[in-house]
């Protein structure tokens, strides 16, 4: 791969980037400081329901926002993707998920070397769970760690004490289905609506409800109760010395933390990183380029 010489630069950045159902986080990381640039963090929203051209415009808009004339070139591009997806061919297989329909098939990698101007062996891409628990897990060291994500989909990721991989339990069976459907924001929305008729906009504007609606509590405390049913075996199997929550829904882990505590044989903390973890989480894609966290 014809990278940039690290040693070309007084500084060396990855433009790193964060892909999630209905949104993309950018900015650049400094790999010498080990963090992100504060000020390059860009966020944009979008229908991943629309066509390919629309998405892919949404995340170079982001992309181009947290690049500026005044860095240096970066060393490349590491993209947190959600799947199905072949991360190392840079081929979108998302299909029958209610989002990116219109990528099936895809080749990302050529269609944003294209866009940004950037040759395609500089775009990279990582599994979005394992880029948020490798970022997560960057502070801990000789810890076995079992994280999952929470959010428009249910992923999950096993760090080792040294390595992070995606282990995909969000298509495992659960009850009727597979997890995705039990651990994601659109149970909630569907399981207010089958108890109430009446529909709302996110996890968010449920947890607002919660401490006045006795339903939407009873929700919260069933979430608690089908991820621990459920997370029980892996846990059993895998014996994680921690287990680590990330993604949006944990914004609202008041309603549902402590009786999943109760419930679990393992050490339960909220990820600590927020929507940072999976941008630091996908610049280990380019490691070896630079000297070792």
């Amino acid at each position: 791969m014809n990278f940039i010489n690290n040693n070309t630069h007084p500084k060396s950045y990855v433009l790193t980037a964060d892909i999630g159902g209905s949104h993309i986080t950018s900015a650049l990381f400094d790999v010498n400081a080990r963090m992100v640039v504060d000020d390059t963090i860009q966020r944009v929203e979008f229908s991943s329901k629309t066509s390919a051209d629309r998405i892919l415009d949404a995340w170079c808009k982001c992309l181009l926002g947290s690049f500026a004339a005044k860095w240096p070139d970066p060393l490349g591009v590491a993209i947190a993707m959600p799947g199905p997806f072949d991360y190392e061919q840079g081929i979108c297989y998302i299909k029958g998920l209610n989002k990116y329909e219109a990528l099936y098939g895809l080749n990302i990698r050529k269609a944003l070397s294209g866009r940004l101007g950037v040759p395609p062996e500089r775009i990279q891409f990582r599994n979005d769970a394992e880029s948020t628990i490798a970022g997560e897990v960057s502070r801990l060291t000789g810890t076995k760690v079992l994280g999952v994500t929470l959010g428009t989909g249910f992923g999950s990721a096993l760090f080792d004490g040294r390595t992070t991989r995606d282990i995909n339990l969000g298509s495992e069976r659960h009850k009727d289905s597979i997890a995705d459907d039990y651990f994601s924001t659109r149970w909630f929305l569907k399981r207010y609506f089958e108890q109430t008729g009446i529909s709302v906009t996110g996890v968010k504007e449920l947890a607002a409800l919660a401490n006045d609606h006795p339903t939407a509590k009873v929700i919260f405390n069933e979430f608690a109760v089908n991820l621990s049913d459920f997370l029980m075996p892996y846990l059993s199997d895998l014996q994680p010395d921690l287990l680590i929550l990330c993604g949006n829904i944990t914004k609202a882990s008041n309603y549902f933390i402590r009786n999943l505590r109760k419930r679990l044989p393992v050490k339960v903390e909220i990820g600590a990183l927020g929507e940072i973890a999976p941008l630091k989480g996908a610049v280990e894609l380019f490691q070896p380029l630079y000297e070792p966290f």
